[in-house]
């Protein structure tokens, strides 16, 4: 019999050893799983609650079909709408990146309406039930937003109760998202080696990270860059999500072991790997009557994780009667 105590002390208190009504299955209950970096409209979402998913974040889509979701089920989807990026800005003319997706933004006019303006890209999101505000800034592709256009839409977010999350890519971009007050970054820094100085003014400014580490399996030199700025960046305290850039690429539609391998090089395992999972952001509340359900034999070591939570699947939590013991 697989031992509880152990369970916990690899994964937290929030695992434990419980049995399938319907099926019988054994195996071990968590909380439910969220991707906070997805596209839908590149994916089919269809396997995602089947193999572990029980909520997505949406960080770039267009922002009308993603209002015109069902506001329940599962996976529980928020969403950012559209890109908002300055003039000719990445990803304007990419091909998984039609106009819908993509708001290129003119002016650092403050005036709701005006054309082209911050102010007016920000309030079409929210309009349209936008959980976040996304903006780019990748200067390796093109133009970037100015400060001043950056800080009329994270003050225009802020009034509407939304989060700025940003795409940063290029030397000094995290640093200008940070200056802009952007709550969280879309991916962790991977282009340049941040620093202890730009960690620790993260962390006391309460920026979260969003991982997505494994999509640079192709670029080791990135992918060393992310690791360590992500390692730091968790060693100081830091608020780590868990996410894939799902859509770019072939990646998993479910858990992901390979970014969970990813997560563990940069020391998230154990109880802070299950939190980055399991973090309800930008919601202040987990996808409601689910849980994750792992069947099978638990782990025995912390390498072992990875793997063994790539059998996951979403479950209503009424389902799962746990042991006593």
């Amino acid at each position: 019999m697989a031992d509880p105590f152990r369970l916990r002390a690899l994964l937290g208190d929030d695992a434990g050893l419980c049995r399938r009504a319907i099926t019988g299955e054994h195996g071990v209950s968590l909380p439910p799983f969220i991707d906070h970096h997805v596209h839908l409209h590149l994916i089919d979402e269809s396997g995602l609650a089947a193999h572990g998913i029980a909520g997505v974040v949406d960080l770039g889509g267009d922002p009308l079909t993603l209002a015109r979701r069902a506001r329940r089920g599962i996976p529980l989807v928020t969403y950012a709408g559209a890109f908002l990026t300055a003039a000719g800005g990445y990803p304007v003319g990419r091909s998984w990146a039609p106009d819908g997706i993509v708001r290129e933004i003119s002016s650092a006019s403050q005036h709701a309406g005006a054309a082209g303006g911050a102010a007016t890209a920000v309030d079409e999101q929210a309009s349209f039930g936008a959980s976040v505000v996304k903006v780019v800034l990748n200067s390796v592709a093109g133009p970037v937003l100015d400060a001043e256009t950056l800080a009329v839409i994270a003050a225009t977010a802020r009034s509407r109760g939304l989060p700025v999350v940003a795409h940063t890519e290029g030397e000094g971009m995290p640093q200008l998202a940070l200056d802009a007050g952007a709550a969280a970054l879309a991916h962790t820094p991977f282009t340049e080696l941040v620093g202890r100085k730009l960690v620790a003014h993260a962390v006391a400014a309460g920026q979260v990270w969003i991982s997505t580490l494994a999509i640079h399996r192709d670029d080791p030199e990135a992918a060393e860059n992310a690791r360590l700025n992500l390692a730091g960046f968790a060693a100081a305290g830091g608020r780590v999500l868990y996410g894939t850039d799902l859509g770019n690429g072939e990646l998993p539609v479910g858990v992901n072991a390979d970014e969970i391998e990813a997560l563990g090089r940069a020391g998230v395992t154990g109880a802070a790997l299950i939190a980055a999972m399991s973090d309800p952001w930008p919601l202040d509340a987990p996808p409601p009557g689910v849980s994750t359900f792992v069947p099978g034999t638990p782990p025995e070591t912390l390498d072992d994780i990875a793997r063994w939570l790539a059998g996951a699947t979403v479950v209503p939590t009424e389902e799962l009667i746990h042991d006593e013991h």
